[in-house]
């Protein structure tokens, strides 16, 4: 199913359909601030299990992120941060970062890397915060498999690539081409893990 989204202004009946859809365990391709994801509730593990084979990669392995709507999140899922760290995030969110932090209890074993971490991403874009809003809990979020990136700004294309794998394309408009910058906040220093499109280091 292809669902076209209002880009600033996120149909409620839309963000509902999409929710559902969500909670019965279903893939959906949505849009961030960077390039499109591929994303699914991160409480139900046989739609993780599916990313996963799509994507052709083991969950322990795999550069999954946390989608949340904004920081009270991170009390839930991360473990404690001191508070440099917390201003330094919440000056960079929302916008195109997927910050690596310690994981807490409550994350989803599945989800857990080997060391025990996990990706944080609050994007800024209505669409993709507006769905976490309206789910009442965060969504685990990947990059779409492939190296096509042209093909994965179009909507249709989308569509018509993955519409057998998943079960909802959300449309909401021409995507991006670059992904997010992601920094290891885990260690002593902060060290990217790879430069996206967000500028690092910058004077928020």
């Amino acid at each position: 199913m292809l669902l076209h989204v209002h880009p600033e202004n996120p149909q409620p009946r839309a963000l509902k359909t999409i929710a559902e859809c969500l909670r019965d365990g279903g893939v959906i391709i949505y849009p961030t601030d960077t390039i499109y994801g591929l994303g699914c509730d991160i409480f139900q593990q046989n739609a993780i299990e599916r990313i996963c084979r799509i994507k052709h990669i083991d969950p322990a392995k795999a550069q999954l992120s946390f989608i949340c709507y904004d920081l009270s999140d991170l009390a839930r899922y991360t473990k404690s941060i001191d508070t440099p760290l917390y201003r330094l995030l919440k000056s960079y969110l929302p916008g195109p970062y997927t910050f690596i932090l310690p994981a807490s209890k409550e994350v989803p074993r599945i989800l857990k890397s080997k060391k025990d971490t996990i990706g944080l991403r609050i994007p800024d874009n209505p669409i993709a915060r507006s769905i976490v809003q309206t789910l009442d809990h965060p969504i685990l979020s990947t990059s779409l498999p492939g190296d096509m990136v042209e093909e994965y700004t179009d909507p249709d294309l989308i569509y018509a690539n993955f519409e057998n794998l998943v079960d909802l394309v959300v449309d909401g408009g021409t995507g991006g081409m670059i992904a997010s910058t992601i920094v290891d906040c885990t260690g002593d220093e902060l060290h990217v893990l790879r430069q996206g499109l967000g500028p690092w280091p910058e004077t928020p």
